[in-house]
């Protein structure tokens, strides 16, 4: 039996994120993500404006008058989310963690999915696998994707990107769209810190970015599969509050270090520093030729996921 608050956390996705479907991102959905190829469907008449090239040659011979061949996209595709569920995605400088974003992407990708008939697969991991639903169609399936997003409790807090990829080569054979949502944090970063604790309590976090062998991983998939990746921060991993002397302590490691935020000096630095790096995530995701969106907690995405898929969509058309 399901707990009521659990089943109402869950509905309240369901209701922001259908809207946002049914409005606008389902549409967009279908025209960004292609089918496999086309299938045959039927012959009819030529009609003026019609490809010559599309000219069923026989058919115009045996009729003496010129039909031409009808084709239609092999629309069904496998949506598989690959969500990040180490330690430093519990954190959150307002009401929403980094998690809970993470739950209601995932639902508008699905529910997209679903209204395209795709199936939705999941994957989570942190330095491991900690649970796999192979892909179905279905509302059913995609609201229990959603309860294990933000429910499920990992046995482990760190990250290891590699082990999740090479997880999806084995359990996908075909082609997939393959979304990984995560911070890309991990603890093998410098400052991976993830809840800065003082007098005024929880308020922010730091950041450092996963090293470039997770791009290597991330490249060998996009050969394979549609890879996107959607990074999710918080406002307080970018830039510092002016909040004193606080502690920082890694969620994955326990790492802790002390900064005097008060200091400008040092919350430019940590700005500088972030700024640089997140630049050179986008220079990563680039190089690997893989789609990339950052959002926000606490911050609406709906038109900042429109943009994406607009982008994304004028760029498959120029080839």
């Amino acid at each position: 039996m399901i707990p009521r608050e659990i089943l109402k956390k869950i509905r309240q996705i369901e209701l922001r994120t259908n809207r946002l479907v049914n409005e606008t991102l389902g549409g967009q959905y279908h025209s960004v993500f292609k089918g496999q190829g086309m299938n045959f469907e039927e012959v009819r008449e030529y009609q003026p404006g019609d490809e010559v090239r599309a000219i069923d040659w026989n058919v115009t011979a045996r009729m003496n008058h010129p039909f031409v061949k009808k084709f239609v996209e092999e629309r069904e595709l496998t949506l598989m989310l690959i969500v990040d569920l180490s330690g430093s995605g519990l954190f959150g400088s307002g009401d929403q963690a980094k998690r809970e974003l993470a739950a209601e992407i995932a639902s508008v990708l699905a529910f997209s999915a679903i209204r395209n008939n795709d199936k939705v697969g999941l994957i989570l991991f942190t330095d491991e696998i900690e649970k796999y639903m192979p892909p179905k169609k279905g509302r059913r399936h995609v609201l229990r994707v959603i309860r294990e997003i933000l429910f499920y409790e990992p046995k482990r807090k760190g990250t290891n990107l590699n082990t999740a990829l090479q997880f999806l080569s084995r359990v996908t054979a075909h082609k997939a769209i393959a979304v990984v949502i995560s911070d890309f944090l991990d603890e093998s970063s410098p400052v991976s810190a993830t809840a800065l604790r003082s007098q005024r309590g929880p308020t922010s976090a730091g950041q450092s970015l996963m090293s470039q062998g997770c791009f290597v991983a991330l490249r060998q998939a996009n050969r394979r599969h549609d890879v996107v990746a959607v990074h999710i921060a918080d406002k307080f991993e970018l830039e510092l509050p002016a909040l004193g002397r606080l502690v920082l302590e890694d969620a994955e490691t326990g790492k802790v270090v002390e900064v005097n935020t008060s200091v400008l000096r040092h919350r430019n630095a940590f700005k500088e520093r972030q700024a640089k790096a997140q630049a050179e995530l986008a220079k990563l995701f680039r190089s690997a030729n893989i789609d990339a969106i950052q959002l926000l907690t606490g911050q609406a995405y709906g038109a900042a996921l429109g943009k994406f898929f607009e982008t994304r969509e004028k760029r498959r058309a120029r080839g």
